[in-house]
């Protein structure tokens, strides 16, 4: 059965990449704790693009701000749904993500699950 993939794309203050990236790390532990594959937060680094639409355009980017693409992994949509309630559930996460003090804006973060159909 081919892995799958939840995905991520968001907006956050170039200010607040510290501070994203301790929650993140601390986010990815708890899934991996409960079950996922792999997790992996990255950082725009090169948005030129000739083709299509580039990804600072596409979250309609504001001076001072990055592109996070982020992933994470599991063996099945079953188990991404498992691994999924136990995280929400997990009282670290909430400690993680109080309103008020997250270093970027949920409402502007793109994320949906994926079906693997290409895996080399």
């Amino acid at each position: 059965m081919a892995p799958y993939v939840d995905g991520f794309v968001l907006a956050v203050p170039k200010k607040k990449l510290d501070a994203y990236r301790r929650m993140a790390r601390a986010a990815g532990r708890l899934w991996r704790e409960h079950g996922a594959l792999s997790f992996r937060e990255c950082v725009a680094d090169d948005t030129r693009v000739k083709m299509g639409i580039s990804f600072p355009r596409l979250m309609k980017l504001k001076p001072g701000e990055a592109v996070l693409f982020s992933w994470i992994v599991f063996p099945s949509r079953a188990q991404r749904d498992r691994v999924n309630a136990k995280v929400m559930k997990d009282p670290r996460l909430a400690r993680l993500c109080k309103p008020g003090n997250m270093p970027f804006d949920p409402q502007r973060m793109a994320y949906g699950g994926f079906k693997t159909i290409v895996a080399l």
